[in-house]
């Protein structure tokens, strides 16, 4: 049976594969989580960056056009690969046929199709629909609500982006149309997805992860309940000091190899890092997303990166642009770097990947 030490190890190893393609890369992993804030990158461009030879910040996004790639409503917005874009449709619109919202669609669809490629402030110029109450509390435009619910629902993909604005185009082949296929079938690969990009899961982790699903797919709510239900059956497992754990069949934790000696820092949305109960699980620390904590309450700091040092989170690294200059302040938990001398060079080596990653002078 496999220690907490063999699922730490086999973990780092799966997730942390050997840079390859961004093609590549994004077919490994299935889906990169996004990130609007940029400090100092976009959250999918530091998680690529340890996965892509040679990868620069935006990247992704001037070769998304010819990649196999969407944006997309996974269990959180991101990257996903296209071959499991099906898996999460046809999802249901929220808006009755014949009311005033569907009416609005028809007429947004046909005006999307005519132009060819259209930003949501050119639609909500040529609409003016007005604004309304949003999914987060405040207002906005009704006719970017509408555009984002018709990408939603497949009517729409993002073709490109402006200045980190979508530009919506009609897709072909109508997902929203499509014919509905083997709804188990379909909640049991995404669950198998899921499980493929963070294993090895608690099984907590495992329900959270389900549920996180029926949230972006309401559809398959029944059918990913009886999947998740079959774990046991579908997913190898164990019980590790009380704890039940998952991941994909076939893979062996107890065989995975020692983690090499370098250094680096993980977006806050890492795959490696993503899980908090099983961060907490491997490291013995919480580490906590304090980009919207209140200054006064912060312990990390505004867009903490968690430090990888070997086989251990031993911290984490604030990263800032000085007058072109890549400033890197670390914190430890425990309170000073680690005695072995070849940490420093590891860390400066990471500064240094990230200043290229940047183009910024380190």
């Amino acid at each position: 049976m496999p220690r907490i030490a063999d699922l730490r190890r086999h973990a780092i190893a799966r997730s942390l594969f050997a840079p390859t393609t961004l093609r590549k890369a994004i077919a490994q992993l299935g889906f990169v989580q996004a990130d609007p804030i940029r400090a100092p990158a976009h959250a999918q461009d530091l998680i690529l960056r340890h996965r892509v030879r040679g990868y620069r910040a935006g990247d992704l996004e001037r070769a998304y056009r010819r990649l196999p790639v969407e944006e997309e409503f996974f269990i959180n917005y991101g990257f996903l690969a296209r071959e499991h874009q099906g898996l999460l449709h046809p999802r249901k619109p929220r808006h009755r046929k014949g009311s005033v919202a569907w009416r609005r669609m028809d007429e947004l669809l046909a005006y999307v199709r005519e132009r060819g490629a259209v930003h949501p402030r050119e639609a909500a110029e040529h609409f003016a629909h007005g604004r309304a109450s949003n999914y987060w509390g405040g207002d906005s435009n009704i006719t970017t609500q509408l555009l984002d619910h018709m990408h939603f629902t497949g009517l729409l993909r993002v073709v490109r982006r402006d200045k980190g604005i979508r530009v919506y185009a009609a897709r072909e082949g109508d997902l929203a149309t499509a014919e509905p296929p083997n709804r188990q079938a379909q909640a049991d690969a995404l669950l198998q997805h899921v499980v493929h990009l963070y294993a090895p899961v608690p099984a907590a982790t495992l329900t959270q992860l389900a549920a996180m699903l029926r949230g972006s797919a309401p559809h398959l709510a029944p059918a990913l309940a009886r999947s998740l239900a079959r774990a046991r059956e579908r997913f190898a497992h164990a019980t590790i000091e009380g704890v039940p754990w998952y991941w994909p069949h076939g893979e062996k934790p107890a065989e995975a190899p020692e983690a090499p000696s370098t250094v680096r820092l993980l977006a806050p949305f890492d795959p490696l890092v993503w899980d908090r109960r099983r961060f907490e699980h491997f490291w013995g620390w919480a580490y906590r997303f304090e980009a919207y904590t209140p200054l006064a309450q912060r312990k990390m700091g505004y867009y903490a990166l968690p430090l990888l040092w070997r086989e251990q989170v031993i911290g984490w690294a604030n990263a800032r642009m000085t007058e072109d200059r890549l400033v890197i302040e670390p914190g430890y938990i425990a309170g000073r770097a680690p005695r072995d001398r070849r940490f420093g060079p590891a860390l400066d080596a990471d500064r240094e990947r990230m200043a290229a990653f940047l183009q910024a002078g380190s």
